[in-house]
């Protein structure tokens, strides 16, 4: 699989309202892939968050020769360079998209 492929897996998404000392927070994460949560209270704030975290996981992943799960096909009616580069993350994935994913683990 490609770069793109691997940043176009959909995940099932968890989201749950919680309280926290009289304050409502909205956490999100993806159970799929581990570690990759974000809260605030705004919901729509915490998406943005979660998703530059997805982002950075699978590209964390693929360096290090980890691949990330792929519970189901990748879509392809996503543009994932431009959500990245929407997300602040353009240097992290610029020049990448197309490589395979195995190609960007160091050698050992």
């Amino acid at each position: 699989m490609n770069v793109r492929e691997y940043l176009s897996v959909p995940y099932l998404l968890e989201a749950q309202a919680v309280e926290r000392d009289g304050q409502w927070t909205r956490r999100l994460r993806y159970p799929e892939l581990p570690g990759v949560e974000a809260e605030h209270d705004d919901v729509e704030q915490a998406l943005v968050e979660l998703e530059r975290r997805r982002i950075t996981e699978v590209m964390r992943r693929l360096r290090a020769g980890d691949p990330p799960p792929v519970p189901r096909s990748p879509l392809e009616t996503t543009d994932q360079g431009w959500w990245a580069r929407h997300l602040g993350l353009g240097a992290l994935i610029d020049g990448q998209l197309d490589r395979d994913g195995a190609d960007l683990a160091p050698n050992t």
